[in-house]
């Protein structure tokens, strides 16, 4: 394993080059850095992005509002900074947990390039140096997080140290370890040393989940646009002023990943809720009152919802899967070993495609909900998220299968054909 992670003879066939200083005849390369100085520093350093991006919300914020001091204003952005990591932030008696999963994206971005970063600057190459080099990484990020949360913990205010940790660490481990793999170009050691079925099955099983998001955005785009009006009543309602609606308009830009995963779980039947008791499928709409927030304007008035929708929640899992079976094929077919494969090998691959996008999506879903605050706000998100995984990967096991194996069927007509012109 060692060997085969080696840089960079390990790829190329050539001798192996052990890290060190670059040669004095090269002006151009830096030094490198030690593997657990490089961590720290850029692990510092999405640290103090991520809190300085929250900070510079909230301080704009604070200037729109009339009440509330500066201080107050750099905790309420350290606090959503620990919700988008999954820490357990209580104020009074309700907790906030929803995980704003713009934001998550935005910080597993950052986590990512300092992974990159952290790679590149210690020239890091043998397989117990990347394993040092990500959980140095992530422990040095979630210390951090626990420092904030210790820090921002005031009066009313709580958060759970354990939980910013480890939900801080988590999230850089495997954003981080992700860079540091690309970087180092051990992951690309390690696609060649998994199976081909398995390698065409994971770019397939992210075409997948590309393609229900997809839908379920334009789905989610053209309900915004039906019910406009709603959102103009809601600007008016609100008056926030200037510096207010740029505010409103980055905490809606923050949950709007959390507001299209709904839509995928509405879309697989399940459905989501939006407050305790309240259900928004396509067999009913029981919600209620919401709070004036204009991404909610979208949601359905309670009652029956559109026979459309139900047609949707059939066809976009097919949808899905068909995509996923199509790169299956394509990707199989540019093996060298693609003539002994059969079409019920392909229709294998597609319905693992299928199962691994499910499982992401589950793991997408399961993060957008949580408590949004005191009483009915105490639950947000989908209770049903296996049960939605569990539908879409039936469909999109079916689609993928079918699409994988029809189109490899008709392989060996167009290989004859090519040989007889």
């Amino acid at each position: 394993m060692t060997d085969m992670l080696s840089r960079p003879g390990a790829r190329d066939g050539g001798p192996h080059q052990a890290p060190g200083p670059a040669p004095a005849s090269d002006p151009v390369a830096a030094p490198t850095k030690p593997v657990v100085v490089s961590a720290v520093i850029s692990a510092g350093a999405c640290l103090l992005t991520g809190l300085l991006t929250c900070a510079a919300v909230a301080v704009i914020g604070w200037l729109a509002a009339t009440f509330g001091g500066a201080s107050g204003a750099i905790r309420a952005g350290a606090s959503a900074w620990l919700v988008a990591h999954r820490a357990g932030v209580t104020l009074g008696t309700g907790s906030l947990t929803v995980a704003p999963l713009g934001l998550t994206l935005f910080f597993g971005w950052c986590l990512y390039r300092g992974g990159k970063s952290a790679a590149r600057t210690s020239a890091a190459d043998r397989t117990r140096d990347l394993i040092l080099l990500s959980g140095t990484f992530a422990v040095v990020y979630g210390l951090g997080a626990l420092v904030v949360a210790l820090l921002t913990a005031d009066g009313p205010l709580k958060v759970s140290p354990l939980s910013a940790f480890l939900g801080a660490a988590s999230i850089a481990l495997v954003a981080g370890t992700l860079g540091v793999l690309v970087e180092s170009g051990a992951g690309a050691d390690l696609a060649d040393a998994t199976p081909s079925g398995l390698r065409d099955a994971v770019p397939a099983a992210i075409a997948a989940v590309l393609t229900v998001i997809a839908i379920a955005s334009i789905l989610y785009a053209v309900l915004l646009a039906i019910h406009f009006s709603r959102i103009t009543g809601m600007l008016e309602l609100l008056d926030a002023g200037v510096i207010g609606s740029v505010v409103l308009f980055a905490i809606c830009l923050m949950l709007v990943p959390n507001m299209i995963l709904y839509v995928v779980a509405f879309l697989a039947g399940p459905g989501f809720q939006l407050g305790v008791g309240t259900t928004i499928a396509p067999t009913g709409v029981d919600v209620g009152n919401l709070p004036a927030l204009p991404l909610l304007a979208a949601v359905p008035a309670d009652g029956a919802t559109p026979s459309y929708l139900l047609v949707l929640t059939a066809a976009v899992p097919l949808v899905a899967g068909a995509v996923a079976g199509l790169v299956v094929v394509r990707r199989g077919l540019a093996d060298q070993d693609a003539e002994a494969l059969g079409w019920d090998a392909f229709a294998l691959r597609g319905g693992m495609a299928a199962l691994l996008a499910a499982v992401l999506l589950y793991v997408l879903m399961a993060m957008s909900g949580g408590s949004a605050g005191p009483g009915r706000m105490s639950a947000v998100g989908i209770p049903g998220a296996l049960a939605a995984a569990g539908v879409l990967a039936a469909g999109m096991a079916i689609g993928a299968s079918i699409t994988a194996a029809v189109v490899a069927s008709r392989r060996p007509a167009d290989s004859e054909a090519d040989a007889e012109r």
